[in-house]
């Protein structure tokens, strides 16, 4: 049997369990996830869309009405905020 190992690492801010994901729902939880170990953990430049002016060097993944704020550093992603897309842009994610 071959065990399959996704070519990036991923890794969460602490915030995005403690904050983050409180504030959603369980049906959305479960999409985000998915869509995470799915896309991020494969092709994170591929499935995401780079950020621009304060939040320049920053990727999101969008996952219905939520986004997904990480950064890529060699083959790890860390995932730094997870929200609804009307509000998770008024903080830089990496000032957490």
């Amino acid at each position: 049997m071959v065990i399959w190992r996704p070519p990036f690492e991923l890794l969460y801010h602490p915030d995005v369990s403690r904050r983050d994901l409180r504030r959603i729902s369980s049906e959305a939880k479960r999409r985000i996830k998915r869509a995470i170990e799915e896309k991020l953990a494969f092709a994170p430049e591929q499935f995401g869309d780079p950020l621009r002016r304060t939040l320049q060097g920053y990727w999101k993944l969008r996952v219905g009405d939520y986004r997904v704020i990480y950064k890529v550093r060699g083959k790890q992603v860390i995932i730094f905020r997870v929200g609804h897309r009307r509000e998770i842009y008024q903080k830089d994610p990496g000032s957490r």
